[in-house]
């Protein structure tokens, strides 16, 4: 009789210990789902919504060139500079003497991106540095510094692009020359 109730003792703590068990299995929270995406944020406004204008004129695209030369001289760096207007076309350029070749085209690059997605190419940039890589399937980006929009009464009428230096110095002396128009 003794074995018997032992064995139902043992039986009944067994029991309990597999229910105990498979309660702690049941309450283990289940993994959390990733936090939403900062793509997924809707904004209320279009953000980089400037219009377009009219195209800017040669007069004023050789103004914004000198001024961008002025201050690369300044700090002599040789650079390309090219402005084009609205429509991302080519208006004016320069090569300072001494200025890298690849970045003729580099510096038409950045003209034409800011101008087209009227915004700076830092915003690609700093997208790309932040792991937003989709930027680099998108037609004629550039994803580095030195292509700012002209603006002028709240409209885009072209943009700057600079090229042969680093991405910062680029940008300083695009600002330079953006400066003759977005005041």
């Amino acid at each position: 009789m003794t074995l018997r109730i032992l064995s139902a003792v043992v039986l009944a703590a067994g029991l309990l210990g597999a229910g105990a068990a498979n309660a702690q299995q049941q309450q283990q929270p289940q993994p959390q789902q990733a936090a939403p995406s900062p793509l997924d944020n809707v904004p209320d406004k279009m953000p980089f919504n400037t219009p377009y204008g009219a195209p800017i004129s040669l007069e004023k695209a050789q103004a914004a060139i000198a001024a961008a030369i002025a201050e690369a001289n300044k700090h002599s760096w040789p650079l390309n500079v090219a402005v084009v207007d609205s429509g991302g076309n080519l208006v004016g350029f320069a090569r300072m003497d001494g200025a890298q070749l690849g970045s003729i085209a580099i510096s038409e690059h950045k003209a034409r991106a800011a101008a087209k997605y009227r915004r700076p190419t830092h915003a690609f940039e700093e997208a790309m540095q932040r792991g937003y890589n989709y930027i680099g399937t998108l037609d004629d980006i550039i994803a580095s510094r030195g292509g700012i929009p002209l603006i002028e009464d709240g409209k885009l009428i072209g943009a700057i692009g600079c090229s042969g230096a680093t991405g910062s110095q680029d940008e300083v002396v695009c600002t330079a020359g953006a400066d003759t128009i977005n005041k």
